[in-house]
Parts: structure tokens; sequence; C-alpha cells
């Protein structure tokens, strides 16, 4: 069965606060992530925590290479990575006890889905937040 993303859930992730680890953000300008991150600070007030291959600190922000190494908590895995990668950070993000996975707009992997929901994570996938904001008045 494919994956239905449900509002409310998207709602509840773009209006309480957290900390959004952002997979795929690095200090390239014309990656979307970038640009996506600073919404997630600026307009919405969330911590962006940054997590590429290089580790880039972006916003000002400390970045790590992998989710294993980010300390705390994090709420939000935001997936900017291919879909034919995008189950391995799935299968990280549960294994670090994220509370939710956002699979980016055109990030699409409905296995990865299940499991992240089979294992009591919040799954959204292929929208972004700055498509869904407006519908919420954010």
């Amino acid at each position: 069965m494919a994956h239905t993303n449900d509002p409310q859930v998207i709602k509840r992730l773009l209006t309480e606060p957290g900390r959004w680890a952002v997979v795929g953000l690095s200090n390239n300008p014309r990656r979307a992530a970038v640009g996506v991150s600073r919404f997630l600070l600026d307009r919405l007030g969330m911590q962006v925590v940054p997590v590429s291959l290089k580790g880039d600190d972006v916003h000002g922000q400390k970045g790590y290479t992998c989710l294993a190494d980010v300390p705390g908590t994090i709420d939000v895995v935001d997936c900017f990575v291919n879909s034919s990668r995008v189950g391995a950070v799935v299968d990280q993000a549960i294994a670090v006890g994220a509370r939710a996975v956002w699979l980016q707009l055109g990030v699409i992997d409905e296995d990865a889905a299940r499991r992240a929901a089979e294992a009591g994570l919040d799954v959204v996938m292929d929208t972004c937040p700055v498509m869904e904001a407006p519908a919420l008045g954010l």
C-alpha cells in the first residue's frame, strides 16, 4: 500500500518547535537544502543540524557526517538525498531514535516509509516544508 501523507502530521511537524537534522545540507548554494533549511530556521523557528558527507557547518550551525554523530535528540530527519539512497538514511533515523522522517519532494521509497512507520516514526514523503507551509498560514 502506498504511503499517504497525514495533513495533521505535517501541521504538527511544521508548527511545533523541533530539532531538524537536514541530511544532504552542505554549503553548495545551488542545492535546495540550503534554502529550505534557511526557511526552517528563519520562518518556522526550528533548530537545524546539517548532516552531509563533508560535515559542512551551514547557517552558523555545526555540521556532522552522519546521524549517529549528532548529539542529543533529533525530532525530524529531513532527507535531501536520492531516492535510491534514502532507505539507509531512514534506517539511521530509526537507529538514533528520531521522531519523524521527512522525505523531500521527489524522494520516494515506499519500503523505507513503511519501515519508519512500523518503528513508530511519523513519515512525510515527496513534499517540502516550503510548499506545505502556506496552506497552514505559515
